[in-house]
């Protein structure tokens, strides 16, 4: 009866330690899910920023149009990849694209603002300082949103390659999460928009 009573607390054991690994695993997936949800909030309000900037900016710029179609092309690009992304947050490819969509957005706004420089008159109108400003404040936003994020696929990532973990992650589906990272763009286009008029 000894080594039955044994094999059955060994078994008890080893049940213990899998659904905590599985339970650990999926209580950290949803932390980095809902961790992208909130950069995905405020990249959803820098897009919708965007078309009014272009707006206000079109009045004073109308022969720079190339500019400006370049700025809502990259938004456009940038709100498809960040839709996918919502989708399956962490999953690499989709993070990269929204990284590459992202820096091109970046791009096509460094282009904008360093252009409008050379008009006082839209430096100086009020909804460009106010959407400028408001941009400026997302940008923070996006930026500490995505630590968190990337505080949490690190946590996940840790835990799902960590011992025993390791052992239930791959058979469960628990996949390698993606860190969302910066694209390196020009040192002037990287800047976070900043309000100068």
């Amino acid at each position: 009866m000894g080594p039955l009573i044994f094999i059955i607390a060994l078994g008890a054991a080893i049940a213990y330690i899998v659904v905590e690994a599985y339970n650990r695993l999926v209580a950290q997936r949803n932390r980095y899910k809902n961790a992208y949800a909130q950069i995905d909030v405020q990249l959803q309000r820098r897009y919708d920023l965007i078309p009014n900037l272009v707006q206000t900016a079109k009045g004073y710029l109308a022969h720079e149009r190339e500019t400006l179609e370049a700025v809502i092309l990259a938004r456009n690009i940038a709100i498809d990849a960040s839709g996918r992304a919502a989708r399956n947050p962490g999953d690499p490819s989709v993070m990269q694209n929204l990284s590459q969509a992202e820096g091109a957005l970046s791009g096509a706004l460094g282009k904008l603002f360093a252009l409008s420089e050379s008009y006082p008159d839209l430096q100086a109108d009020g909804m460009m300082i106010q959407v400028m400003e408001e941009l400026t404040s997302t940008e923070n936003r996006v930026g500490f949103a995505r630590q968190a994020f990337n505080d949490a696929v690190t946590l996940y990532s840790t835990t799902r390659e960590a011992f025993p973990s390791n052992l239930i992650a791959d058979r469960f589906g628990f996949n390698a999460a993606e860190l969302l990272t910066e694209v390196a763009v020009d040192h002037e286009v990287r800047v976070a928009p900043r309000v100068s008029f």
